[in-house]
């Protein structure tokens, strides 16, 4: 005689997607728009043509998304940024707004 255990499953828990969070630059006076690009490059993995309509929505619209990741990535890709802008002596800042 076996011994059988049932398991009964809550199929009422509902799993959602995690919150996203689009990471912007913003524009400032100081930093150069090749860094903007190798800022894009590096730290967003965008391409050279990607990256230099980015840098130019930037310059002309004072900011723009750079991707769109969960909470984690995000708050990474700013700091990152915040790192090697200070490195590099630039004042160019990210921020990262919920979608």
């Amino acid at each position: 005689m076996a011994n059988e255990l049932e398991i009964e499953l809550d199929n009422s828990l509902e799993v959602s997607e995690p919150k996203k969070y689009k990471v912007i630059l913003l524009n400032d006076d100081f930093s150069t728009m090749d860094f903007v690009i190798e800022i894009l490059t590096k730290i967003f993995r965008k391409t050279i043509d990607e990256a230099t309509q980015i840098m130019l929505n930037i310059h002309n619209n004072g900011r723009d998304v750079c991707g769109i990741y969960t909470h984690e990535i995000a708050s990474t890709k700013v700091a990152q940024v915040k790192t090697l802008a200070r490195e590099k002596g630039f004042p160019l800042k990210a921020i990262m707004e919920e979608e």
